[in-house]
């Protein structure tokens, strides 16, 4: 269950860098809400899967995952660009946070 909260966190981390992302379009008090509680609900769901995952591999694969999905994000919506540089370093972090479940 542990690995599960720890992708449910990773969610949490990607949407929150996406709530940023639409804060500095448009400020408006709901987006800085929207930042405050998507990163809440990321910490609340990473405290819960380090009860049985170590702490560097699951802030290790808490961020690599966030970090990726948030690339991801911002080629799929905010027009980002998907260079194949871009695209090779992104799967180097995919691969990393495997790794670390994988031999951790």
């Amino acid at each position: 269950m542990a690995w599960i909260y720890l992708v449910i966190a990773s969610l949490g981390e990607i949407f929150g860098v996406m709530s940023i992302n639409l804060f500095l379009q448009k400020k408006s008090p709901i987006r800085l809400f929207m930042i405050v509680g998507t990163f809440g609900f990321g910490f609340l769901f990473l405290a819960l899967a380090m009860k049985e995952i170590p702490m560097g591999t699951a802030y290790a694969i808490w961020t690599g995952l966030g970090a990726a999905g948030a690339v991801l994000m911002g080629i799929l919506f905010f027009k980002e660009s998907a260079g194949w540089k871009r695209l090779s370093f992104l799967a180097l972090i995919i691969a990393g946070a495997v790794g670390l479940k994988v031999f951790g």
